[in-house]
């Protein structure tokens, strides 16, 4: 189990800037939030690789900025549309080549129109990441299908070897269910996640500002997946420092210290 913090705690600030506060203050791993196209360029994608490299810094994941436009271009009934977003697709994939990172986060289509579809357009996507050599992983996301647990076991089942998953937990709560739910219902598929504390005061704290209950937490993740990295994913409102973000990442460091590959 690998512990890091996302580039999209730090935003507004651009992903590079992000990036080395984030290796002066001590991570050691990163997922990159990718903000815009001109990003998605291979000198940029080198640039960013360099300063992984220079402060040894590993990048499980990479998370598109696209993620709102995916119900419109993977979910419609243009077919054209599928094949263009495909293409497109293509450049954040070259990107994780280039700086070496594995899980790509889908957060897929918003209406319902059926677990077959689904799994359809989501298969497409998949298997080209696939000849990439990356994991395409859909996450639960409260505004999209994938915020019921019942439908992750659902299409889990339908795809098979096909399917892997990335857990929210602050999107959990947000659809009145527990990321337990959806660690029974993705099961071993469960290859990332994006975590937070949570409790009266919100479903996205810094850690140790609620109740979640990290232990078990961890210790359901470590023996359904030993190998999922869990990166902390707090909104810019949630925090008042960069101290307090790295507090957070420092704690959640000690608590995966008895599941940490070594």
């Amino acid at each position: 189990m690998k512990v890091g913090v996302s580039t999209a705690c730090l935003f507004p600030k651009p992903i590079e800037e992000s990036l080395y506060e984030l290796a002066v203050n001590g991570v050691n791993c990163t997922e990159l939030f990718i903000n815009t196209h001109s990003e998605l360029k291979k000198s940029f994608a080198h640039s960013m690789a360099k300063l992984l490299q220079r402060f040894d810094i590993t990048c499980p994941s990479v998370h598109p900025f696209t993620c709102e436009i995916e119900p419109l271009m993977f979910f419609s009934e243009y077919e054209r549309r599928m094949n263009d977003i495909l293409e497109y697709y293509k450049l954040y994939f070259q990107f994780m080549n280039i700086v070496g990172a594995e899980i790509f986060v889908f957060h897929g289509g918003k209406a319902d129109k059926g677990k077959e579809f689904y799994c359809e357009r989501y298969s497409r996507l998949y298997r080209l990441g696939k000849e990439f050599g990356v994991i395409v992983a859909v996450e639960n996301v409260t505004r999209c299908q994938s915020r019921s647990s019942a439908f992750i076991r659902d299409i889990s089942t339908i795809l098979g070897n096909e399917f892997a998953f990335v857990l929210d937990t602050k999107q959990a709560i947000r659809a009145g269910e527990t990321p337990f739910a959806f660690l029974d219902a993705a099961g071993k598929n469960v290859v990332h996640v994006h975590i937070s504390d949570s409790g009266e005061m919100g479903d996205c704290l810094p850690i140790g500002r609620g109740n979640f209950r990290f232990k078990p937490f961890f210790e359901k993740l470590n023996n359904l997946n030993p190998n999922a990295s869990v990166i902390l994913e707090l909104y810019r409102s949630g925090f008042s420092t960069i101290s307090e973000l790295i507090s957070s990442y420092n704690i959640l460091t000690k608590m995966t210290e008895p599941y940490t590959n070594l």
